[in-house]
């Protein structure tokens, strides 16, 4: 990838414009981390780059990125510029752009973020980011108050930069956060979640907890059940234990499942009926909760002799030819019996034995 990357900033470069690999790319390659990613800053204008790539396309022109795709790999490429004016203490409504590398990187966010590549490879540090690597810290280009009271999606992005990296916040960035971060709740809810969920799904997510107790976002996010999280091992999880669906976005999907969870943890998450009915994950995700070990509910799911109806040997159909009935309710009444017993190792998944049992208890039903 970093191959295609100095090749595209050369290509640039071949037409009389300069470019640099800026940003995130750069900085996990400085740390040994692996990022797909690319972004590009230059002075050649939004049709200056159509021009010299005429397959990009244009996800936001008015804000100077294009999209190029090479390999399957994408590229944002952003003009130099200088950001005059926000609304709503997030986006950026007024901005020029300039043909200087030092100021374009003067309007973004932290200092990590701000190390540049050349076509060469050569790295390109103008406001000491590595310096901020070796020591572990985030810190703010410029004044960190004025940073997130511009936009204040800055004050999540730092949680989460400090999360997953494992970094710590710079007292500046600390101090800014506590008389900033009402301006959290001018965010959307959408923007919001999307950080969240990057500091939830991180394998630090504890202390990317532990900082939005620290600096009181809780309340800002309106996360009042933060501090009550038990279990940190699955994004799902977290959100089951945050009860904020009525607030936050979630999927159909996603919902569902935060309320299974929920039922099943008023259960017996062991009870080969609990598991069978609820499955794996939701039962592994409760028990996480509950502090019981994952490996034993996995034991208990995979001793289970069926993982579903479709797995027992008699359906409907056998039924009615069995009993010499018609189609009806107690086609429904027999499977869950049997159903049930088949899980609690009551009785046998096989033909004969199935057959015998419902002939035995439901034989009455005949030419009914």
């Amino acid at each position: 990838m970093l191959k295609i990357a100095l090749k595209l900033i050369k290509t640039i470069e071949d037409h009389g414009y300069v470019a640099y690999i800026v940003g995130g790319f750069v900085r996990d390659q400085l740390l040994g981390i692996v990022s797909n990613d690319v972004d590009i800053c230059t002075n050649a204008r939004p049709s200056d780059i159509r021009n010299i790539f005429p397959n990009s396309c244009l996800p936001d022109e008015a804000y100077g990125s294009i999209t190029v795709m090479i390999r399957n790999i994408r590229f944002e490429i952003t003009t130099f510029r200088r950001e005059i004016r926000y609304l709503n203490n997030r986006k950026p409504v007024e901005f020029e752009y300039i043909d200087d590398l030092l100021e374009d990187l003067k309007r973004r966010d932290f200092r990590i973020n701000t190390i540049c590549m050349d076509k060469n490879g050569k790295i390109i540090d103008l406001l000491h980011g590595r310096e901020d690597l070796q020591k572990r810290e985030i810190h703010t280009v410029g004044n960190s108050i004025y940073q997130f009271s511009q936009d204040a999606l800055r004050i999540l992005r730092a949680i989460r930069f400090a999360t997953n990296l494992s970094f710590s916040l710079s007292s500046d960035i600390k101090q800014a956060i506590l008389e900033t971060k009402h301006y959290v709740r001018n965010l959307s809810y959408d923007r919001k979640k999307e950080e969240l969920n990057k500091i939830f799904a991180s394998i630090h997510v504890r202390y990317g907890i532990k900082l939005l107790l620290e600096l009181g976002l809780d309340k800002e996010l309106q996360l009042q059940h933060l501090k009550e999280i038990r279990s940190f091992d699955d994004l799902i999880g977290i959100w089951t234990q945050l009860y904020a669906e009525d607030i936050y976005p979630f999927s159909k999907n996603e919902k569902e499942l935060m309320q299974q969870i929920r039922e099943v943890l008023t259960m017996d998450i062991l009870d080969p009926i609990t598991l069978y009915r609820y499955g794996l994950y939701v039962n592994s995700v409760a028990a996480s909760i509950q502090g019981i070990s994952k490996k034993l509910v996995i034991q208990k799911y995979n001793e289970l002799p069926i993982k579903g109806r479709s797995d027992i040997v008699v359906n409907g159909k056998d039924i009615m030819d069995l009993l010499q009935a018609q189609p009806g309710r107690y086609l429904k009444d027999i499977l869950l019996d049997i159903e049930e017993k088949i899980v609690r190792k009551e009785l046998e998944n096989d033909s004969n034995v199935l057959k015998k049992y419902i002939v035995a208890q439901y034989g009455d039903l005949k030419n009914s």
